[in-house]
């Protein structure tokens, strides 16, 4: 798996001239996610977005007017978002959009593909076709420049440019760097810029477009299947956060919802260092340790704490928790808030797995 590349700016950092139409800093917490997705909407194109990790999102959104195209700079933390037929039919602006990776690493399904896209590199998709753009839900914030424009407006067979839809464009060398490289300055010195010079720079910006695309339409290539994989896990660990409350989760359902073999789906989760039974396992007990620490749910009882994060028998997450934590639920509820261990779950059997025993290792740093 590529490096996630570089780290990005604090949030707070604003390009200079760019309108921020989004900025989590300003929303209150429980309406966040509501509005990012009427933001995106309005300003891009609709999508139905989860975050695994609601409760903790941060983003922000600048724009500026480029004539016939608009520019944007976003930061991000993790997020699955998923344009369907549905949001097609009811709005589609019929744009094609780049999107530059500053810092991360970025999923992008369209036309039955899958490119994983990392720092410096682009891709290129369409509001026209269902999509699914996928953020690590790690806790990191992501970044990317996105340039986007009327499809009718890039002078090349759609056809053939379909061909390149969630494609990973290289942006570091040769042609791709050039628009890159274009895209940044933008990021940083469309202060200066009146009016008529912002519809100039979009003409240059289609321009470099073009020649970006036709210089990759006699490349097409596929991506290997270790990024094929990545973008699986990604998806994967969506989904579990998803659906922790359904006690019905475990190895077979995920590997059912992602049309997968089990034995594929466990090669999967063994190129990160555990097995799905486990991560499973991993998540809920993490969500019912914030369900515990969290004020505003004190109310709830140990058992329906345990019920909400999918285990079907209190006695087995209690078990559970303790083997993970030192501690019982009720003995961290009372005690264990404010430095409570972070363990990292390895092996051992679960109600999914049904084998061996739990044992608990030191969390280490990126668990």
């Amino acid at each position: 798996m590529a490096e996630r590349g570089r780290q990005p700016a604090p949030i707070s950092s604003r390009p200079p001239d760019m309108e921020t139409i989004y900025d989590s800093t300003d929303v209150p917490r429980d309406i966040r996610t509501d509005v990012w997705q009427e933001t995106l909407r309005r300003s891009l194109v609709g999508t139905q977005t989860t975050f695994p990790g609601e409760q903790l999102f941060r983003a922000r959104i600048g724009t500026t007017a480029l004539g016939p195209a608009q520019f944007s700079s976003m930061t991000y933390t993790g997020c699955v978002s998923r344009r369907t037929q549905a949001l097609i039919r009811q709005s589609d602006p019929e744009l094609y959009q780049v999107a530059v990776v500053r810092s991360g690493q970025q999923g992008m399904e369209q036309e039955r593909r899958l490119a994983v896209v990392d720092y410096g590199d682009m891709v290129l998709y369409s509001s026209s076709r269902p999509f699914e753009a996928t953020v690590a839900s790690d806790g990191n914030l992501s970044t990317s420049l996105v340039l986007q424009f009327p499809r009718k407006l890039l002078p090349l067979p759609e056809r053939q440019v379909t061909g390149l839809l969630a494609v990973p464009l290289a942006g570091r060398t040769g042609m791709g760097r050039l628009l890159t490289q274009f895209l940044s300055g933008l990021d940083e010195n469309t202060d200066a810029c009146s009016p008529r010079d912002k519809v100039r720079l979009g003409c240059t910006a289609l321009d470099l477009v073009a020649a970006v695309v036709a210089h990759h339409l006699e490349r097409r290539h596929t991506m290997p299947p270790e990024s094929r994989h990545y973008v699986l896990f990604l998806r994967m660990s969506a989904f579990v956060d998803e659906n922790l409350r359904a006690p019905e989760l475990d190895p077979a359902t995920l590997a059912s919802a992602h049309h997968l073999s089990l034995r594929t789906l466990q090669r999967i989760f063994s190129h990160h260092g555990t097995t799905a039974a486990a991560f499973i396992r991993k998540q809920r007990l993490e969500q019912s340790r914030k369900e515990l620490g969290d004020p505003r749910l004190g109310r709830l009882s140990i058992g329906s704490v345990a019920a909400r994060c999918g285990f079907l028998r209190q006695s087995d997450f209690t078990r559970a928790f303790r083997n993970a934590y030192g501690m019982s639920p009720g003995e961290y509820r009372r005690h264990g808030r404010p430095g409570a261990p972070d363990m990292r779950l390895e092996g051992g059997g679960t109600q999914s797995e049904g084998n061996g025993t739990q044992r608990q290792v030191p969390g280490r740093a990126g668990d």
